[in-house]
């Protein structure tokens, strides 16, 4: 993103916005000014500069609060062209290997439901694959595609990821921050290796299951429209010992069949089309 001043030398702010719409169209731009006149607002706004502030600006916090919400916009419209991007070319699920017709089958049907979804197979089988093949072919097609390893985070951290945070709510917060929760908004949320995330996440297991949450240090409720898929590489089933997600496992439908590793399905590994 850019933040740019009305006046500049040699050239006006208003002159780099629309070179900007013209070479970096996906660039976010705030202008700033302390000479503020409705005409120069209005070409910025007209040009799609992001905001349009008056110098002198409040605070270092209102600046931050004003480049968080640009970036959140920018990260909203790079998920949705990823989506666009990739909506035509999904990825072949198999080329042929007998263990994978099941699966295939299954995530075909299940990819028209909007049901949760639960995948099982060893580490590096092509869960999230599998899991962007089922968000292709689903109505949610042409909204974001989100992912998130719940084994790289810690409890604080995937908190954070996932619900976001309102201003204050721990020390660095400076302003508002949307988690990945809203940002998939519409679209599929994959939660990989669901089987391995921290202990404490009884926020995770509520909005799994009432699709509802809070930003971290907010009191507002809001709702999770969102398409779940997790995947995991161990059993999750009642009676495993685990316990924590058994609410979620008998409410997901889960893919009858773990995906085999290629070690098993050697039919799927092809010549490379890199000379």
């Amino acid at each position: 993103m850019v933040i740019s001043d009305l006046r500049l030398p040699g050239k006006s702010g208003i002159d780099l916005l629309r070179q900007l719409r013209q070479d970096a169209p996906d660039t976010q731009v705030v202008m700033l000014t302390a000479h503020a006149s409705v005409e120069s607002a209005v070409d910025a706004m007209r040009l799609g500069a992001f905001d349009y502030l008056e110098k002198p600006i409040g605070s270092p916090a209102e600046l931050r609060l004003v480049v968080d919400r640009a970036l959140e916009k920018r990260g909203l419209l790079a998920a949705k062209e990823q989506a666009l991007r990739t909506q035509d070319s999904v990825d072949a699920l198999s080329y042929g290997a007998e263990t994978m017709q099941p699966v295939v089958a299954a995530a075909e049907r299940v990819a028209r439901t909007d049901a949760t979804v639960l995948l099982l197979g060893e580490s590096g089988t092509g869960k999230e694959v599998l899991a962007r093949a089922i968000h292709q072919q689903s109505n949610r097609r042409d909204a974001p595609f989100v992912a998130i390893n719940c084994a790289a985070l810690s409890s604080h951290l995937l908190e954070s990821e996932l619900f976001g945070h309102e201003k204050g709510a721990f020390t660095g917060a400076h302003a508002r921050r949307q988690g990945r929760i809203e940002l998939a908004e519409g679209g599929t949320f994959f939660l990989d290796e669901i089987g391995k995330t921290r202990a404490g996440c009884d926020k995770l297991l509520r909005v799994l299951q009432d699709r509802r949450f809070e930003r971290v240090g907010g009191s507002r409720t809001l709702a999770a429209d969102v398409r779940w898929v997790a995947a995991t590489n161990r059993d999750l089933r009642p009676g495993d010992g685990r316990g924590n997600f058994r609410e979620f496992v008998s409410s997901a439908r889960s893919v009858p069949h773990p995906l085999a590793p290629l070690r098993e399905r050697r039919e799927d590994i092809v010549p490379s089309r890199t000379p």
